[in-house]
């Protein structure tokens, strides 16, 4: 009997345990799958000259780099200019409005900006993604206006980007006015 009192209390203890075990497996499952929908990214440049002439067109060879892959992700561009007067268009030859966004549909591509005035110009080029909240990047370009005469006895430029390369911003900016120096 002693030895049927010791199996009854080993089965009553293991079954007690089992159902434990049990309980907590089945109170920690959560069946909602966590699928990450934004990841950061950044768009990296080849150099860019900082010395431009009215009329003249640099190119701005741009790399979309992200750190993780969403099958849903899509990113936009626009830009705004703050000083000077030109255009900006995509590689395969839109025109881009300031303060308007474009659909990005590839991660390598270039940006043609053309001057269209004598003075110092800057652009602000936005990337967007479309997660919740957005992640927007910031690229600014300063360019410095020369005359033709200048232009021949240059001999060589830093070919940087004269001002950030390129930041994460964190705030969407609103209302932002675009002001041309030169018409």
């Amino acid at each position: 009997m002693k030895k049927r009192n010791k199996q009854n209390a080993f089965a009553t203890i293991f079954s007690a345990m089992l159902a434990t075990v049990v309980a907590i497996a089945l109170v920690s499952c959560d069946n909602e799958l966590d699928v990450q929908q934004g990841y950061p990214f950044t768009v990296e440049t080849m150099p860019v000259p900082k010395r431009i002439v009215k009329g003249e067109t640099v190119e701005i060879r741009c790399e979309l780099k992200r750190e993780g892959r969403f099958s849903d992700a899509r990113y936009t561009v626009r830009y705004f200019q703050p000083d000077g007067k030109g255009s900006l268009r995509m590689d395969d030859g839109m025109v881009l409005l300031p303060n308007d966004r474009y659909p990005l549909d590839r991660e390598v591509f270039r940006l043609y900006y053309t001057s269209e005035c004598e003075d110092q110009q800057s652009i602000d080029i936005y990337f967007e993604d479309n997660s919740a909240p957005a992640q927007l990047f910031l690229l600014s370009f300063d360019f410095n206006n020369e005359k033709k005469d200048d232009a021949e006895n240059d001999t060589g430029g830093t070919g940087r980007i004269p001002r950030t390369g390129g930041e994460l911003v964190k705030n969407p900016l609103v209302n932002i006015e675009t002001v041309t120096v030169c018409e």
